[in-house]
């Protein structure tokens, strides 16, 4: 199992750069392989959802496409209502097993 350690800024998030270093370093395999796969990964995933269809990876999350029903909204300079089409969104709901252990994490930090 390959654990990924923490930005070394805590304060910001972890960029696509960061993220292709540490694999990089972990699995011995060079950055442009590391970069190329997870390119690859982004831009299927994005397709998929784009088709309407669902990834599931077990163990981590599903990318779902959720769909918005249309409905009234105001613009409250104007005091006007708009209607709102229906449409759909990327969503990502993570599993449950990755869930419990952010959780657990944030507990022994606290």
């Amino acid at each position: 199992m390959i654990i990924f350690a923490p930005p070394k800024n805590e304060d910001r998030d972890m960029t696509k750069a960061e993220l292709v270093a540490n694999i990089s370093s972990k699995t011995g395999i060079e950055r442009e392989v590391v970069l190329n796969t997870i390119e690859a990964f982004m831009v299927h995933v994005k397709d998929s959802l784009e088709a309407g269809e669902d990834v599931h990876l077990r163990g981590f999350g599903s990318f779902l496409v959720k769909h918005r029903a249309q409905k009234t909204g105001r613009i409250l300079k104007d005091n006007t209502t708009i209607v709102i089409p229906a449409h759909n969104i990327p969503f990502f709901k993570p599993a449950d097993v990755f869930v419990d252990k952010v959780k657990n994490a944030s507990k022994k930090t606290a």
